[in-house]
């Protein structure tokens, strides 16, 4: 046993040598082959790729696949990078649509306050909102102006494109508005084109229902909803929303005011509707005429 070990040991080291002295010599020959510029050669290159290559695609699969998956890697970094800056492009596209739509809805009530006529009559004056009530059960907003600027208790307040509320409380330099959506609030309205009459019910929520309606039948979502006038107290035709449905089918009130952003409020001043006596009067101011004053204006 001891003779055979030896003897392995003599054998393998020359046969080391000697298989590393051919493979040398083997490269050094495809290396010197492979360099030779020459019509024979290229053909005898050809020739050897043609035959060796083609039995070799099994070694060659582990290498392509590799390389593929180092590809798809590559590919797959570059679009997550895309992806994210595509992510941080939207955020940014949204923060300034928000900002947009702020500044849009903003200009729309600041040009609304200052060029819309509801009534020639009507007279208004434009405060800012200082704080919210907060409460759950009371829903009010505070403004910067009172009795030294003559608001009376009772006036409607509008955001410049729909009814807020009324005034419930004035001070010397503040006073307090009861919003519609207040579950102590009762406006009388009138849907259009149905002219159906109704009183919108604040419940606290940011749709008010529709209650005591004449007729439902001839409401549709998507109605106007404005102020009858009815009572006093709000002048008619303010605008209030539209209707709506909600999920039981119970019609309510899609506020156009923007109850959200409420900034700047439109006071109007309103000394109620003269009452009419004398229907003569109102259709003609001097009094009753006849055929016969007309035909002689002269006498």
């Amino acid at each position: 046993m001891a003779k055979d070990r030896s003897s392995s040991v003599e054998y393998a080291g020359p046969m080391r040598r000697l298989l590393l002295t051919v493979l040398i010599l083997v490269l050094a020959g495809t290396f010197i082959i492979w360099r030779i510029d020459s019509p024979r050669v290229e053909r005898f290159r050809a020739q050897m790729t043609d035959r060796i290559v083609p039995n070799f695609d099994w070694a060659m699969a582990p290498i392509t696949g590799t390389i593929n998956l180092i590809r798809d890697f590559e590919s797959y970094r570059r679009i997550a990078e895309q992806n994210r800056e595509l992510r941080r492009e939207l955020r940014q596209m949204q923060a300034w649509k928000e900002a947009a739509l702020q500044l849009e809805q903003e200009n729309a009530r600041l040009l609304d306050l200052n060029n819309v006529r509801l009534d020639p009559r009507l007279t208004y004056i434009t405060g800012v909102v200082l704080a919210d009530s907060g409460s759950p059960f009371r829903q009010s907003v505070l403004l910067n102006v009172g009795a030294r600027d003559g608001l009376v208790e009772g006036w409607a307040t509008m955001d410049g494109i729909g009814l807020v509320g009324r005034i419930s409380g004035v001070a010397k330099n503040t006073s307090r508005v009861l919003l519609v959506t207040d579950a102590s609030s009762r406006v009388p309205a009138l849907i259009q084109p149905s002219g159906q009459s109704a009183i919108v019910t604040g419940d606290n929520s940011a749709t008010p229902p529709i209650d005591f309606l004449e007729n439902p039948d001839l409401v549709r979502p998507g109605d106007r909803v404005v102020t009858s006038g009815d009572g006093g107290v709000f002048p008619a035709g303010l605008l209030i929303g539209q209707v709506a449905a909600d999920r039981v089918g119970r019609l309510r009130v899609r506020l156009a005011a923007d109850y959200e952003r409420l900034e700047f409020l439109r006071v109007l001043r309103h000394y109620g509707t003269e009452s009419v006596s004398d229907t003569q009067q109102v259709l003609t101011p001097n009094g009753p005429r006849t055929l016969a004053s007309e035909a002689r204006p002269d006498e």
